[in-house]
């Protein structure tokens, strides 16, 4: 991965924390319970951008809420493939995160 794109999910992880709940490490994959909107994220060894979550968020299939649900995000910390603009929504910014649901399936996760 290149510096540049490090440097992008490094941000996008900031604006990601700002909704999520703390983890306590890497092999932290179980629910999480906190209420801190705290989260440790970052980019990991495998490439990927890892962060806290809330657990039960709802991944959709485009980045507004008026599309269809896919699947929830059931474990905290979760990793995310990329990310886009989309609605508006209670994280005080328009950042969605692409992610493989635990369902299995593709969604959109807002950054909240």
């Amino acid at each position: 991965m290149s510096a540049r794109n490090k440097i992008v999910l490094g941000l996008a992880a900031a604006a990601l924390a700002a909704g999520m709940t703390t983890v306590t490490g890497p092999a932290a994959a179980t629910p999480a319970t906190g209420k801190s909107a705290a989260a440790e994220c970052g980019v990991r060894a495998d490439g990927r951008l890892w962060c806290g979550n809330r657990v039960g968020a709802k991944g959709y299939e485009h980045r507004r809420y008026n599309s269809a649900v896919r699947g929830p995000l059931n474990t905290s910390p979760s990793w995310f493939q990329c990310w886009g603009r989309g609605d508006q929504h209670a994280g005080g910014n328009n950042v969605w995160y692409w992610t493989q649901l635990d369902n299995g399936q593709w969604g959109n996760v807002a950054a909240v």
